[in-house]
């Protein structure tokens, strides 16, 4: 009779929920056996010890256990669950005795799917349905997670930790307002996005290391941009000059890492100020095309015959390249407000010719912040296209000095043009 009151009322909409969360337990079983079945397919018929049938029924058994959870209670699910954790710990202990094998994962992954079958009926269904998806993803990455933990060095593994501190751990910590008598620094925000140039620059870093120098220079080079593209710059020239067989394998890795510095510039920047998209595209664009043309002429000019060499950049998330990052970005942006404020927002200009010299990211971020309120869009925008000319003359000075004639030839006078090409397209749309 309890159970027949229970189901009195909204019955055709608790069977539908009923169904809708035996079904997908179900499929949450059937998704993680598929992948395990797929592992051991090679294995002959009766050798393999769980599958798609056990995996599915597992689900459907949490799910079921989930939907009598309003008749017998948490506690009878609950024991229900030990239960089933119990005998099937035992089950695979005794495989894993006969097979002489010492892992857990079918272990594991009998007990998360019980445990989504519950949470499927009785939860978020698309909570359960993603975590299912993320469980068979990773139950189905066992070769490549082996193959990374084999070649992962402990300067990078040092690096990622370093960048999940930076962010799960001080930066959380960090007062999100402005704690200096001038109303600039704010420690939260300035922290926030260098661990944001860190985290690219790790990106950057892991593509050059799992591209190899089979997949050519190019890549490389475009990818190592997202490090430093000045880093890519001098090790390139200096590899050009080295060996002479790639020179324009080289150059062309180079114009490509000047290429992606330019948009990823431009994208920061409209990202924390999207106003200044229709002043920073028609000089970036010139200039990236002026630099695509480029690389094709040295791509076209170079001899295939060499094998690339590997570019070996420093691991990118170091705790004294992150301090000296933030450090000059808390300077760049107390500087850049105070010369806005007292001596005017002009003042910027040859300031962004200084610091541009070394690095374009400070002043980018600093004046992109300051849109609109402290800073208009044309002066945002003109100092960041100077800090741009000024880096590319510090990478051209670089071109000159360690390419070989030819390349640096190339390279110089497509970074002028680019230049040039840039000034020209800013000046004609008219800075707003």
């Amino acid at each position: 009779m309890r159970m027949i009151r229970l189901g009195m009322g909204n019955a055709p909409l608790d069977t539908l929920a009923h169904y809708s969360g035996l079904g997908l337990a179900l499929g949450i079983g059937l998704l993680v056996g598929i992948e395990r079945g797929w592992q051991e397919r090679d294995l002959q018929t009766g050798a393999r010890v769980a599958g798609i049938r056990t995996f599915a029924l597992i689900g459907l058994l949490g799910g079921v256990w989930g939907a009598l959870f309003p008749i017998v209670g948490g506690v009878a699910v609950g024991f229900a669950a030990f239960a089933f954790a119990i005998g099937l710990t035992v089950f695979e202990w005794r495989e894993s005795v006969k097979d002489n094998s010492l892992s857990a994962t079918d272990l594991i992954a009998g007990l998360v799917t019980f445990a989504l079958g519950v949470l499927a009926v009785l939860g978020n269904k698309p909570a359960a349905a993603a975590a299912g998806v993320v469980v068979t993803g990773l139950l189905a990455l066992r070769h490549p997670l082996h193959t990374f933990l084999r070649t992962l060095t402990w300067p990078e593994l040092r690096s990622a930790l370093l960048l999940l501190a930076m962010t799960v751990v001080l930066l959380p910590v960090l007062p999100d307002r402005n704690i200096d008598p001038w109303d600039t620094i704010n420690p939260h925000r300035i922290w926030l996005i260098t661990v944001a140039i860190a985290a690219l620059s790790f990106v950057g870093y892991v593509a050059v290391r799992l591209a190899g120098a089979r997949r050519g220079l190019l890549l490389a080079g475009a990818a190592g941009a997202l490090v430093s593209s000045t880093a890519v710059t001098l090790t390139y020239s200096r590899l050009a000059k080295a060996e002479p067989k790639v020179a324009h394998e080289a150059g062309v890795a180079i114009a490509a890492s000047w290429i992606v510095s330019l948009i990823r510039m431009a994208t920061v920047a409209v990202v924390l100020a999207p106003v200044l998209l229709k002043s920073l595209l028609p000089a970036v664009a010139a200039a990236v095309l002026v630099l695509i043309a480029a690389a094709f002429g040295l791509d076209r000019a170079g001899q295939h015959d060499g094998a690339p060499s590997k570019l070996d950049l420093e691991n990118p998330v170091e705790l004294g390249m992150a301090i000296r990052f933030g450090l000059l970005l808390g300077l760049v942006t107390v500087v850049s407000k105070l010369f806005a404020a007292q001596i005017g927002q002009l003042s910027l200009l040859p300031l962004a010719a200084v610091t541009g010299l070394a690095d374009v990211d400070p002043i980018t971020l600093s004046v992109a912040q300051m849109v609109p309120h402290q800073v208009t869009v044309a002066v945002a925008a003109m100092a960041i296209l100077i800090a741009a000319a000024a880096n590319g003359v510090t990478k051209l000075s670089l071109a000159f000095s360690f390419a070989p004639g030819r390349v640096s030839q190339v390279l110089g006078g497509a970074g002028v043009l680019a230049i040039l090409a840039g000034v020209a397209a800013a000046i004609f749309v008219r800075l707003p």
